[in-house]
């Protein structure tokens, strides 16, 4: 394991496991929320995103957290290891609800300066149908690149738990 993708739904603990799998293999996290977004919640281009994430793609060793789809191949090609966290939607929500409420007015360490917490609507509606309108299109995604690389698919905090302490 040294090119690891992790993906899932907002609030799945994406940003957590990977910090944790960071300390313990000694290699370099690349958030996306901190590339994907300027101060003040202004979205990069996907020009900008794409290049940097190839770019970043070339390292040696990197993880790298985020969903984003649309740039989700190039990520997927290039690395070794694949966890994709499928944690209950219930459980995603409740942790959106805990990041906004210890995060609130200010930015999250894993999300770019100027950009404060924040959660509405329209982001818990995406983490409540995840599972009907965005998992399918993921598992395909990951089957269609996963031919020679390690492939995880975490269901609960147990077996997250239980990933890290082999770790």
């Amino acid at each position: 394991m040294k090119k690891i993708v992790l993906i899932g739904c907002g609030g799945a603990g994406k940003s957590t496991l990977a910090r944790q799998m960071g300390e313990r293999l000694k290699i370099r996290v690349h958030h996306l929320d901190t590339l994907h977004w300027k101060p003040n919640w202004e979205m990069t281009a996907r020009e900008e995103q794409e290049a940097i994430q190839r770019t970043l793609t070339e390292e040696e060793e990197w993880i790298m957290d985020g969903h984003y789809g649309s740039t989700l191949p190039i990520r997927l090609k290039a690395c070794d290891t694949i966890v994709f966290l499928d944690m209950p939607r219930t459980l995603c929500i409740y942790r959106a609800i805990k990041r906004f409420l210890t995060y609130r007015n200010k930015t999250r360490p894993d999300m770019r300066e100027g950009c404060e917490e924040k959660l509405d609507l329209p982001f818990l509606k995406w983490i409540w149908d995840f599972p009907k309108h965005k998992k399918p299109q993921v598992l395909e995604e990951v089957r269609r690149y996963s031919e020679g690389k390690r492939v995880l698919i975490l269901r609960s905090r147990k077996e997250v738990q239980q990933f890290v302490s082999q770790l």
